[in-house]
C-alpha cells in the first residue's frame, strides 16, 4: 500500500471511532507503555491530541509521565517552515487551539530538541519495518532529525501494521516501537 493510500485508509477507519472507544483504546496503549524498557530517563516529549483526527488520546500516558515525576515536554507549530518548537509542560503553561485544532503552549520554557530522551509520535498508519505514515507536511521528520541517536522514538497507533508502505522518503525518520491497544512492535 502506498501512503497516500494508507492515510485515505486510516482516516476513514478513525472518523468511525467514538470518543467512548478512543479513550478505551488509548488507556490499552498506556498501558502497554508500562511494559517498555524506557522509564529511566527524564524528558519525554509527547503530542496532544487533535480531538477532530481522533487521534490517539494522549492524556492517560501524561498521567503515568506525572505520577513517574518525568519532564514532559510538548510542541508548537510553525506552519511557514514546518517545524516544532518544544516547551516544558508546566503547571503554569497555557494551551490554546491553533486554526488547526493542535493545542499548543501559548507561553512556556522552552527546551532543546537535543536533550530530548524519548518522543511519542502521532502517525496515521505504520508498517512492518517502522516507517510511520503522518499528516504529510513533514513536521515531525524534520522534529525527529534533530534527535539524539540515543532517543527512543515511539509511535502510537490504533490499528495494527500494515505489511510494507510504499513512497517513504529517505527524509522519513522510522520508529524504535510503535504501540497499538493489543502488542508492542519493536523495529530495533
Amino acid at each position: 500500500m502506498d501512503k497516500f493510500k494508507a492515510r485515505k485508509k486510516y482516516r476513514q477507519l478513525r472518523k468511525k471511532l467514538s470518543e467512548q472507544e478512543i479513550l478505551e483504546l488509548s488507556v490499552k496503549i498506556a498501558n502497554n507503555c508500562l511494559n517498555l524498557d524506557i522509564w529511566q530517563y527524564h524528558n519525554y516529549h509527547i503530542f496532544l491530541s487533535i480531538k477532530n483526527k481522533k487521534e490517539v488520546d494522549t492524556n492517560p500516558i501524561i498521567n503515568i509521565l506525572t505520577g513517574k515525576n518525568k519532564q514532559i515536554i510538548i510542541s508548537k507549530s510553525n506552519f511557514k517552515d514546518y517545524s516544532l518548537t518544544n516547551y516544558i509542560l508546566e503547571d503554569d503553561v497555557i494551551l490554546e487551539l491553533n486554526e488547526f485544532g493542535i493545542p499548543e503552549p501559548k507561553n512556556g520554557n522552552q527546551i532543546e530538541t537535543e536533550s530530548i530522551n524519548v518522543v511519542f509520535i502521532p502517525l496515521l498508519s505504520f508498517d512492518n519495518k517502522g516507517n510511520r505514515v503522518g499528516y504529510g507536511k513533514g513536521f515531525y521528520d524534520r522534529f525527529l532529525n534533530k534527535l539524539s541517536d540515543k532517543s527512543i522514538k515511539i509511535g502510537l497507533s490504533f490499528y495494527p501494521p500494515e505489511n510494507s508502505i510504499e513512497g517513504i522518503n529517505n527524509d522519513d525518520i522510522k520508529m524504535d516501537y510503535c504501540i497499538t491497544p493489543n502488542k508492542i512492535f519493536s523495529f530495533l
